[in-house]
């Protein structure tokens, strides 16, 4: 009998992953639900604390939320699977892959190198002959937390997909008028220091989520940090 443990670590990976995404696609359906429970709750809590009755519409669940309520104090608003997305952020440093597309120009190349620079904890490889279903498998056995695709249009960088490990969120940015780095005369070097990163305006939920794709791209600055 022979054993083949190549196949059977492959398959057990699979099933893995299987797994984890069917019990984070069976978290992700519950989300609703949460909420309109927490909802209800907080509007049985408003009525008390104003001193108003209770709406007829949860008149009947008044009397057991309110005896759930003492242990909500320290909840501000159910979790969602946003919550676990980015859950190790700041517990350990961003593990980043920058690739592009096929048959990449020199100056998208250039461009991948650079973006290499801007993100301390990255690592860029050539796409050569691999196809996506590959990459995201390497990611996904290395740990890597961010992957990076590259794409131009005419031999000019126009857009940039991230995509986070393991469920998502993947975000599609166009890129307009990008300028590298040798096209600035007397450049210099760039620093490798991990940056400390400023974002305003990022208030509603859409611009929150955009800032977190952006901001977990990075490592924490070091405390003694200059820069």
């Amino acid at each position: 009998m022979v054993l083949d443990h190549g196949n059977t670590l492959e398959a057990f990976s699979i099933r893995r992953q299987t797994r984890l995404r069917r019990e984070y696609l069976y978290k992700k359906s519950l989300e609703g639900k949460e909420r309109q429970i927490f909802e209800r709750k907080q509007a049985v809590k408003e009525s008390i604390a104003s001193g108003k009755p209770i709406p007829s519409e949860l008149k009947n669940e008044g009397t057991a939320f309110t005896k759930e309520l003492q242990y909500d104090e320290a909840q501000e608003a159910p979790t969602t699977h946003i919550d676990d997305e980015y859950a190790l952020a700041g517990v350990y440093d961003p593990k980043v892959l920058v690739t592009t597309s096929r048959d990449p120009s020199s100056r998208l190349q250039q461009f991948a190198k650079e973006m290499r620079l801007v993100l301390p904890t990255s690592q860029r490889i050539n796409r050569g002959g691999h196809v996506m279903k590959e990459i995201v498998d390497a990611c996904k056995a290395n740990d890597v937390t961010d992957l990076i695709i590259l794409h131009e249009h005419r031999g000019e960088p126009d857009s940039m997909i991230v995509s986070h490990f393991p469920h998502g969120p993947t975000a599609y940015f166009t890129l307009n008028n990008v300028v590298l780095r040798h096209d600035i005369k007397d450049h210099g070097t760039v620093s490798e220091a991990f940056p400390h990163l400023i974002l305003h305006n990022f208030t509603s939920k859409l611009g929150q989520r955009t800032a977190d794709i952006l901001k977990y791209l990075f490592p924490v600055p070091k405390d003694d940090s200059k820069r």
